[in-house]
């Protein structure tokens, strides 16, 4: 169980030791190494089963150590928020050591997830970017569609960033015409995830084609296809919300 509670009294405790995106393990495998004093370095990060915990950021990885796909693929679910928290905390320190506005060197604050610059009096807190996730569905069928960057075989659902200004619904709309041309009816929230590839908030959704008839983008979307739920592609990993929002479509289309 976390606690988002900043162990500001505690000198000692757990250790996540990251560098690069990749955690080093313990000794029984977990992402946490054993209760040890902390260097005035690290950065406190939460409570883990009422154990604090501090997060130390490294100069380089080993070779052993896996990178958060890695660390997702092995743990149970229950250490999702642990895993996302040390990951995008640790972007944060490492992306704002120095002020945005002044470019003074900023320095850490105490009492909350905080870089301020004394200097100018800026302050900048972790980045959470807001991004929606959605299966496209008609009927029973499934649209799924093939990234560029995914490894090969694999299809998932249509993913992408909300802009400025824009509501998640309308980035749902606006996402699925760009990649593969559709416009979608009645839409339905799913629910969330933190993806930590750095530091983004997925937002799941349904949507209902108008129709079946795509236009992929060929940049974003190198493949597109509606697909039976009695014949898939190779899915995404089951730790994702993309492959929640697939099992909940297809357990929907068992029951009918």
């Amino acid at each position: 169980m976390l606690r988002r509670e900043l162990p500001l009294e505690a000198s000692a405790g757990r250790v996540i030791r990251l560098a690069e995106g990749r955690i080093a393990p313990g000794p029984d495998g977990d992402l946490l190494q054993p209760p040890q004093p902390w260097a005035p370095a690290m950065q406190p990060l939460c409570y883990w089963h009422d154990e604090p915990v501090a997060l130390s950021l490294e100069a380089a990885p080993e070779e052993t150590w896996p990178d958060g796909r890695g660390w997702l693929a092995r743990l149970p679910e229950s250490r999702f928020a642990l895993l996302s928290t040390a990951l995008q905390v640790g972007a944060w320190l490492r992306d704002h050591r120095f002020c945005g506005r002044c470019g003074t060197p900023a320095e850490r604050l105490d009492a909350e997830f905080a870089m301020h610059c004394r200097t100018c009096g800026h302050r900048n807190y972790p980045r959470i970017s807001p991004c929606i996730i959605t299966l496209v569905t008609h009927g029973d069928a499934l649209l799924l569609a093939r990234s560029p960057r995914f490894p090969p075989g694999r299809y998932s659902t249509l993913a992408g960033f909300i802009e400025p200004g824009e509501s998640a619904e309308e980035a749902v709309r606006r996402e699925v015409f760009e990649e593969v041309g559709l416009q979608v009816g009645r839409i339905r929230y799913f629910r969330s995830q933190a993806w930590p590839f750095p530091h983004s908030l997925m937002l799941g959704f349904f949507a209902e084609a108008a129709s079946r008839r795509i236009r992929i983008d060929g940049v974003e979307i190198a493949d597109a296809a509606w697909y039976s739920p009695r014949r898939l592609p190779q899915l995404p990993p089951l730790y994702s919300i993309s492959r929640a929002l697939i099992e909940t479509h297809l357990t929907e289309v068992a029951a009918r």
